[in-house]
């Protein structure tokens, strides 16, 4: 009898070309080798969009009857990006034995930004660099040439734009600490997503980094059968690295970023959307930043609830997005676990008076600790809600939740949220904040406190507390610690400390015995 060959699992796609990719890295750091490939992949991407539109205007039929396939209006029209003939896909393949290898993707480069003027400035100009050998270039676009199986739009695009994300993450963790300054774990950007739900309306984050949090608004939109031009995204970036990774991060997947602005002086000196009031505000800011230009900015008008100070800009992010939210608008931002008890150089008034006197807390959620990669340290969620005041069910209440249990291990120093994780602590949120619903009528589970998980607490107990907003505070121990039996286990460590004491002095004995037999020997 024949015995069937074992089944070998494949690896996803995307970790095959990752591997591929890493190994044609040689001498080249991550930090300069994700703009080659990542350029590539977007290259890629907007040729494969104008080759089948081009197409389509060659055979006119139907709409495209007498269409001229080099009329760049058409192109336009569609809202597919323009790529001249020296850019093509096609033409870079031909090329990709030649030693000049690295020039004539510069020049394709170079052509698109001239046809496309919202590119301009945005695309990467390294691949004729000295340090990047022209086989292992060759080799990348073979490999790149083979991301999108098919021909259609959508599916280049779901591909594409799937491996460039998570090219993005792994690029993140060769780089290591500073790669996490333009990259938000991707669990943390569903996480703020899923719980604020941005169906419709401004999405802002002015701290943009390569653009995930508008990349999974979207996804999100589309997920839930809506509709994506119901959502307007706004952004800024203070790196022009990172600002142009979001940019092409955003037109692979046919996302308007024209709203996505970068300066080096960014939000806090330079605001690039001062007028804009947001319905949702998604961000992970820099922990702990010292070097945000406080003390320029003393008398800043955006400091409602209190001056922040000039060495943490923690504070300040926080009042920076209450600033530029609407009276509806509520904001789900990331930070630094220690700005939930500070109480150094004005922060513990300024946290209260966003409790007291602003009633902006939402919801609080304690994140577990190895999620980021370019920080150990702890993290929190903050949801900060203008429309507490106006009917809100639980307007005297504040949420807390903690997760520091929740979360598994992708490598030994970096943990992620599952997808059940995220959908259990968004669904706590959703299931607290629609108190007023009828349960059966709204599709969502009553909400109840769960012990050592989340807790419903009156302002009033917090004001008691000072203002801390540690949900380990409020939440207290799960049910089965809840049951510890201290005296039992007091009289049970006694006993264990006495033993070893015994041991010890046992063991000190006998080596005082076989000293004093050395020295009578001798």
């Amino acid at each position: 009898m024949v015995k069937a060959a074992k089944e070998i699992k494949q690896e996803p796609l995307e970790k095959q070309l990752w591997k591929a990719a890493d190994k044609l890295r040689k001498n080249i750091d991550a930090a300069e080798y994700k703009h080659v490939v990542l350029g590539l992949i977007f290259l890629k991407y907007i040729s494969d969009s104008f080759e089948e539109h081009f197409a389509k205007l060659q055979a006119g039929l139907g709409d495209y009857a007498g269409s001229d396939p080099e009329d760049k209006d058409e192109y336009k029209a569609e809202n597919i990006f323009y790529v001249p003939p020296e850019s093509r896909w096609p033409h870079l393949v031909a090329q990709a034995k030649q030693p000049d290898i690295g020039k004539f993707a510069d020049a394709a480069m170079d052509a698109i930004e001239k046809e496309n003027p919202s590119l301009k400035g945005v695309l990467p100009k390294v691949f004729a660099r000295q340090n990047l050998d022209p086989a292992s270039l060759g080799g990348l676009i073979d490999l790149v040439g083979n991301i999108a199986l098919g021909d259609a739009k959508s599916r280049s695009a779901d591909v594409l734009g799937h491996v460039l994300e998570y090219f993005l993450g792994e690029f993140a963790l060769a780089e290591g600490k500073q790669g996490g300054q333009f990259y938000t774990p991707r669990s943390i950007v569903e996480l703020l997503v899923m719980m604020l739900e941005p169906y419709k309306g401004w999405v802002f984050d002015p701290c943009c980094g390569s653009g995930g949090m508008f990349v999974q608004s979207e996804k999100f939109v589309e997920e839930h059968q809506g509709r994506i031009n119901d959502i307007s995204i706004y952004g800024q970036e203070s790196n022009q690295t990172t600002w142009r990774l979001a940019k092409m991060n955003l037109a692979i997947r046919g996302i308007d970023s024209s709203q996505v602005k970068w300066n080096n002086e960014g939000s806090f000196l330079n605001d690039a959307h001062k007028d804009l009031k947001a319905d949702f505000i998604i961000a992970n800011p820099p922990f702990n930043a010292s070097d945000w230009s406080g003390e320029l900015l003393r008398n800043d008008g955006r400091w409602q609830f209190g001056t922040p100070p000039a060495g943490n800009a923690n504070f300040a992010w926080l009042q920076h997005f209450v600033y530029h939210l609407s009276p509806a608008g509520i904001a789900g931002v990331v930070l630094a676990k220690g700005a939930l008890t500070s109480k150094t150089s004005g922060e513990g008034e300024i946290r209260k008076n966003l409790i007291a006197e602003g009633n902006l807390i939402d919801c609080i959620v304690n994140l577990p600790g190895k999620l980021f990669l370019n920080t150990q340290i702890p993290a929190g969620l903050w949801f900060m809600n203008r429309a507490r005041n106006n009917g809100h069910p639980r307007k005297d209440q504040i949420l807390f939740i903690d997760a520091r249990n929740l979360g598994h291990l992708i490598n030994r120093r970096t943990l992620e949220l599952s997808r059940e994780d995220i959908q259990q602590i968004a669904s706590t949120y959703h299931a607290w904040r629609n108190a007023s619903a009828i349960p059966a009528q709204a599709g969502i589970q009553p909400y109840e406190d769960i012990k050592g998980f989340c807790a419903s607490v009156p302002v009033e107990r917090v004001t008691e507390l000072d203002y801390v907003l540690t949900p380990g505070r409020y939440v207290g121990l799960p049910d089965e610690e809840d049951d510890f039996n201290f005296p039992e286990r007091f009289v049970a460590l006694k006993a264990e400390f006495q033993a070893q004491l015994l041991e010890e002095a046992a063991l000190n004995k006998a080596i005082a015995e076989s000293l004093a037999r050395v020295v009578i020997n001798e």
